[in-house]
Protein backbone atom coordinates (compact mmCIF):
# COMPACT_ATOMS: atom_id res chain seq x y z
CA UNK A 1 0.00 0.00 0.00
CA UNK A 2 1.15 3.18 -0.84
CA UNK A 3 2.55 5.67 2.26
CA UNK A 4 0.64 8.84 3.78
CA UNK A 5 3.32 10.83 1.82
CA UNK A 6 2.56 9.11 -1.41
CA UNK A 7 -1.34 9.35 -0.74
CA UNK A 8 -0.75 13.08 -0.19
CA UNK A 9 1.20 13.50 -3.60
CA UNK A 10 -1.29 12.70 -5.60
CA UNK A 11 -4.46 13.58 -3.92
CA UNK A 12 -6.05 16.43 -6.40
CA UNK A 13 -6.85 18.92 -3.64
CA UNK A 14 -7.64 21.46 -6.21
CA UNK A 15 -10.11 24.43 -6.25
CA UNK A 16 -13.69 23.62 -7.15
CA UNK A 17 -13.73 25.87 -10.17
CA UNK A 18 -10.95 24.03 -11.76
CA UNK A 19 -12.10 20.72 -10.56
CA UNK A 20 -15.28 21.33 -11.99
CA UNK A 21 -13.86 22.03 -15.16
CA UNK A 22 -11.41 19.22 -15.37
CA UNK A 23 -13.11 16.45 -13.87
CA UNK A 24 -12.56 14.32 -16.97
CA UNK A 25 -9.12 14.82 -16.68
CA UNK A 26 -8.91 13.38 -13.17
CA UNK A 27 -11.34 9.97 -14.49
CA UNK A 28 -8.98 9.47 -17.52
CA UNK A 29 -6.86 6.33 -17.48
CA UNK A 30 -3.86 8.28 -18.16
CA UNK A 31 -4.51 10.42 -14.66
CA UNK A 32 -3.97 6.92 -13.21
CA UNK A 33 -1.18 5.87 -14.66
CA UNK A 34 0.52 9.34 -13.66
CA UNK A 35 -0.35 8.61 -9.99
CA UNK A 36 0.75 5.29 -9.86
CA UNK A 37 4.34 6.23 -11.46
CA UNK A 38 4.23 9.07 -8.27
CA UNK A 39 3.50 6.88 -5.76
CA UNK A 40 6.64 4.89 -6.76
CA UNK A 41 8.56 7.83 -7.29
CA UNK A 42 7.98 8.95 -4.17
CA UNK A 43 8.72 5.00 -2.73
CA UNK A 44 12.16 6.08 -3.88
CA UNK A 45 13.34 9.48 -4.70
CA UNK A 46 12.03 12.52 -3.34
CA UNK A 47 9.77 14.67 -5.58
CA UNK A 48 9.18 18.40 -5.74
CA UNK A 49 7.19 20.14 -4.68
CA UNK A 50 5.20 18.76 -1.68
CA UNK A 51 1.76 17.52 -2.36
CA UNK A 52 -0.25 19.93 -0.54
CA UNK A 53 1.49 22.27 -3.52
CA UNK A 54 1.22 20.45 -6.57
CA UNK A 55 -1.85 22.22 -7.83
CA UNK A 56 -1.09 25.93 -5.87
CA UNK A 57 -1.39 27.67 -9.16
CA UNK A 58 -4.85 26.52 -9.49
CA UNK A 59 -5.67 26.66 -5.83
CA UNK A 60 -3.82 30.69 -5.64
CA UNK A 61 -5.78 31.57 -8.80
CA UNK A 62 -9.41 29.98 -9.50
CA UNK A 63 -11.06 30.01 -12.46
CA UNK A 64 -13.13 33.32 -12.35
CA UNK A 65 -10.13 34.96 -10.90
CA UNK A 66 -8.03 34.46 -13.84
CA UNK A 67 -6.42 37.67 -15.52
CA UNK A 68 -2.75 36.87 -17.47
CA UNK A 69 -1.26 33.52 -17.45
CA UNK A 70 2.53 32.61 -17.38
CA UNK A 71 3.39 29.29 -18.76
CA UNK A 72 6.29 27.77 -17.36
CA UNK A 73 8.42 24.22 -18.16
CA UNK A 74 8.41 21.76 -14.66
CA UNK A 75 9.07 22.48 -11.14
CA UNK A 76 12.87 23.84 -9.39
CA UNK A 77 14.69 20.39 -8.51
CA UNK A 78 16.49 22.15 -5.56
CA UNK A 79 15.12 22.04 -1.91
CA UNK A 80 12.93 24.05 -0.77
CA UNK A 81 12.26 25.91 -3.73
CA UNK A 82 9.00 24.68 -5.96
CA UNK A 83 5.45 25.21 -4.35
CA UNK A 84 3.45 25.01 -7.22
CA UNK A 85 3.50 28.04 -9.24
CA UNK A 86 6.32 28.58 -12.21
CA UNK A 87 9.25 30.97 -11.56
CA UNK A 88 8.23 31.60 -7.78
CA UNK A 89 9.93 30.24 -4.54
CA UNK A 90 9.50 30.02 -1.50
CA UNK A 91 10.71 32.97 1.03
CA UNK A 92 14.01 32.85 2.21
CA UNK A 93 14.97 30.72 -1.03
CA UNK A 94 17.20 32.65 -2.99
CA UNK A 95 16.06 33.71 -6.67
CA UNK A 96 16.83 31.48 -9.53
CA UNK A 97 18.93 33.31 -12.11
CA UNK A 98 15.71 33.21 -14.77
CA UNK A 99 13.80 34.59 -11.70
CA UNK A 100 16.00 37.31 -11.15
CA UNK A 101 16.22 38.31 -14.53
CA UNK A 102 12.41 38.48 -14.30
CA UNK A 103 13.21 40.95 -11.39
CA UNK A 104 14.78 43.43 -13.41
CA UNK A 105 12.90 43.75 -16.75
CA UNK A 106 10.03 44.40 -14.34
CA UNK A 107 12.44 47.30 -12.55
CA UNK A 108 12.99 48.50 -16.29
CA UNK A 109 9.18 48.26 -17.47
CA UNK A 110 7.31 49.81 -14.30
CA UNK A 111 10.07 50.41 -11.69
CA UNK A 112 9.19 48.45 -9.59
CA UNK A 113 12.40 47.20 -7.50
CA UNK A 114 13.18 43.44 -6.98
CA UNK A 115 11.09 42.09 -3.40
CA UNK A 116 14.19 40.56 -1.70
CA UNK A 117 12.70 37.13 -1.99
CA UNK A 118 11.28 35.12 -4.90
CA UNK A 119 7.54 34.47 -4.13
CA UNK A 120 5.08 35.30 -6.57
CA UNK A 121 1.78 34.70 -4.65
CA UNK A 122 0.78 38.02 -4.81
CA UNK A 123 0.67 37.68 -8.58
CA UNK A 124 -1.02 34.81 -8.02
CA UNK A 125 -3.98 35.59 -6.09
CA UNK A 126 -4.60 38.61 -7.96
CA UNK A 127 -5.24 36.97 -11.23
CA UNK A 128 -1.87 35.81 -12.99
CA UNK A 129 -1.98 31.80 -13.70
CA UNK A 130 1.76 30.77 -12.83
CA UNK A 131 1.35 27.49 -14.97
CA UNK A 132 3.79 24.87 -15.08
CA UNK A 133 3.03 22.64 -17.71
CA UNK A 134 4.64 19.65 -15.69
CA UNK A 135 3.63 19.54 -11.91
CA UNK A 136 6.48 17.66 -10.45
CA UNK A 137 10.26 16.62 -10.66
CA UNK A 138 12.46 14.55 -8.87
CA UNK A 139 14.98 16.18 -6.50
CA UNK A 140 17.73 17.11 -8.79
CA UNK A 141 16.86 16.04 -11.85
CA UNK A 142 15.30 18.82 -14.58
CA UNK A 143 12.90 17.25 -16.53
CA UNK A 144 12.36 14.11 -14.86
CA UNK A 145 8.83 13.98 -15.00
CA UNK A 146 8.33 14.73 -18.69
CA UNK A 147 5.88 12.76 -20.82
CA UNK A 148 3.87 10.74 -17.43
CA UNK A 149 0.62 12.41 -18.00
CA UNK A 150 1.09 16.24 -16.77
CA UNK A 151 1.80 17.57 -19.96
CA UNK A 152 -1.81 16.65 -21.22
CA UNK A 153 -3.51 17.62 -18.28
CA UNK A 154 -1.99 21.22 -17.99
CA UNK A 155 -2.69 21.20 -21.87
CA UNK A 156 -6.40 20.71 -21.23
CA UNK A 157 -6.48 23.52 -18.42
CA UNK A 158 -5.10 26.22 -21.00
CA UNK A 159 -7.87 24.92 -23.76
CA UNK A 160 -10.26 25.22 -21.17
CA UNK A 161 -9.94 28.26 -19.98
CA UNK A 162 -9.31 29.57 -23.59
CA UNK A 163 -12.83 28.09 -24.10
CA UNK A 164 -14.54 28.78 -21.24
CA UNK A 165 -13.08 33.02 -20.51
CA UNK A 166 -12.02 35.51 -22.82
CA UNK A 167 -10.00 38.40 -22.92
CA UNK A 168 -7.08 36.65 -20.79
CA UNK A 169 -2.93 37.72 -21.79
CA UNK A 170 -0.91 34.42 -22.20
CA UNK A 171 2.23 35.44 -21.35
CA UNK A 172 4.89 32.78 -23.48
CA UNK A 173 8.78 33.16 -22.45
CA UNK A 174 10.56 30.56 -24.79
CA UNK A 175 10.09 28.36 -27.29
CA UNK A 176 8.76 25.53 -24.88
CA UNK A 177 6.04 28.11 -23.76
CA UNK A 178 5.34 29.77 -27.31
CA UNK A 179 4.43 26.06 -28.27
CA UNK A 180 1.29 26.28 -26.05
CA UNK A 181 -0.29 29.59 -28.63
CA UNK A 182 -1.46 26.50 -30.41
CA UNK A 183 -4.10 25.57 -27.65
CA UNK A 184 -5.66 29.23 -27.13
CA UNK A 185 -8.22 30.92 -29.06
CA UNK A 186 -6.22 34.19 -30.30
CA UNK A 187 -9.48 35.01 -32.06
CA UNK A 188 -10.51 36.28 -27.76
CA UNK A 189 -7.43 36.03 -26.06
CA UNK A 190 -4.54 37.82 -26.26
CA UNK A 191 -1.01 36.45 -26.77
CA UNK A 192 2.26 38.08 -25.20
CA UNK A 193 5.75 36.26 -26.67
CA UNK A 194 9.43 36.64 -25.91
CA UNK A 195 12.27 34.62 -25.32
CA UNK A 196 12.80 32.90 -21.99
CA UNK A 197 14.73 34.89 -19.11
CA UNK A 198 17.15 32.30 -18.78
CA UNK A 199 20.37 33.75 -18.62
CA UNK A 200 21.07 31.92 -22.07
CA UNK A 201 18.71 33.66 -23.60
CA UNK A 202 17.40 36.91 -21.71
CA UNK A 203 19.76 38.99 -23.27
CA UNK A 204 18.06 38.01 -27.08
CA UNK A 205 14.07 38.96 -26.68
CA UNK A 206 13.44 38.85 -23.34
CA UNK A 207 14.96 41.98 -21.63
CA UNK A 208 13.24 44.85 -22.55
CA UNK A 209 9.42 42.86 -23.73
CA UNK A 210 7.90 45.40 -21.10
CA UNK A 211 5.22 42.45 -20.92
CA UNK A 212 3.94 43.53 -17.64
CA UNK A 213 3.40 46.85 -18.94
CA UNK A 214 1.46 45.48 -21.99
CA UNK A 215 -0.49 43.10 -20.36
CA UNK A 216 -2.24 46.02 -18.17
CA UNK A 217 -2.50 47.79 -21.12
CA UNK A 218 -4.37 44.82 -22.95
CA UNK A 219 -6.66 44.35 -19.54
CA UNK A 220 -7.62 47.81 -19.64
CA UNK A 221 -8.73 47.59 -22.86
CA UNK A 222 -10.94 44.83 -21.75
CA UNK A 223 -12.40 46.25 -18.75
CA UNK A 224 -10.14 44.28 -16.12
CA UNK A 225 -8.31 45.74 -13.49
CA UNK A 226 -4.76 45.76 -14.03
CA UNK A 227 -2.52 43.39 -12.25
CA UNK A 228 -0.10 44.83 -9.03
CA UNK A 229 3.20 43.47 -10.56
CA UNK A 230 4.92 45.29 -7.63
CA UNK A 231 5.82 42.36 -4.79
CA UNK A 232 6.70 43.72 -1.03
CA UNK A 233 9.02 42.31 1.07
Amino acid sequence: MPSDRSTELIKPVIDDSWLNLLQPEFQADYFFELKRFLVEEQKRYTVYPQGKDIFNAFNLTPLPSVKAVIIGQDPYHGPGQAHGLCFSVKKGIKPPPSLQNIFKELKTDLGFQAPGHGNLESWAKDGVLLLNAILTVRAGQAGSHREKGWERFTDAAIKALSEYRSGIVFILWGNFAISKEKLIDTSKHFVLKAAHPSPFSASNGFFGCRHFSKTNELLLKTGLLPVNWEITS
